[in-house]
């Protein structure tokens, strides 16, 4: 069982590799921590992957928005965050992005940004490979194929064949909530109290990893481990 200063050097090692990536907040966790079933010739992807988005809430303070909070300020305030409005709600602090593939469900690439980046402004796909993602992200490319849900503009409603697309991509993306599911229910980490992205980022990290054991377990206890074993032998 590792002790507190095994997880301390762990994350900084991981501050320290996520300082170095050309983009920050972009991390692709499977590879980088060399899970067996990134590497496993038998885990490669054919159902293509789910990419999608959801809020992680920060501590807003007192000041207004427009005050800065300052480095030096002794403060729970996050220093990074911003606020983002959806539907009616208003929400202060970041945004976590993630790519998760259809065949088991485990997250394989995440990036972190401020809460009122859009999600069409990330593009966590791999050329080649087959991305679905729901109407936030309509109007943009992607690296892969891009398997995005329509949407109407005005004077240009869509047409059935498009409605039909949707509801077959929307029953695709529906497991893709379940990551997001685990990790602010099980793990509860839907609220932070660090102020940057980048120590946001870190913390996502470590429940991404988190999550894709937990979906390990699940996967060996329904058999899906074992048929795949006996069927690459």
């Amino acid at each position: 069982m590792p002790d507190r200063c095994d997880i301390e050097e762990c994350r900084n090692r991981a501050r320290h590799k996520i300082r170095q990536q050309k983009n920050l907040g972009k991390y692709d966790c499977c590879k980088d921590y060399g899970n067996y079933y990134h590497q496993n010739d038998a885990h490669n992807l054919k159902k293509g992957t789910i990419q999608d988005a959801t809020f992680i809430t920060s501590e807003p303070g007192h000041a207004s928005t427009n005050t800065s909070r300052g480095d030096a300020a002794k403060t729970r305030r996050s220093r990074d965050g911003t606020w983002a409005i959806k539907g009616k709600k208003s929400y202060f602090g970041y945004k976590l992005h993630t790519k998760e593939d259809c065949d088991f469900g485990l997250i394989r690439a995440l990036e972190v940004t401020t809460a009122s980046t859009h999600d069409s402004q990330i593009d966590l796909s791999n050329e080649g490979e087959v991305i679905y993602r729901d109407r936030g992200y309509f109007g943009t490319k992607t690296k892969g194929f891009n398997t995005t849900m329509q949407r109407g503009v005005r004077g240009h409603p869509i047409g059935i064949r498009d409605v039909l697309k949707n509801a077959r991509i929307s029953r695709i993306l529906s497991p893709g909530e379940r990551p997001y599911a685990v990790i602010k229910n099980v793990f509860h980490s839907a609220h932070t109290r660090v102020t940057t992205v980048l120590r946001v980022h870190t913390k996502m990290l470590f429940s991404a990893f988190c999550f894709n054991r937990f979906q390990l377990a699940t996967l060996k206890k329904q058999g899906v481990l074992e048929r795949m074993l006996s069927t690459k032998n």
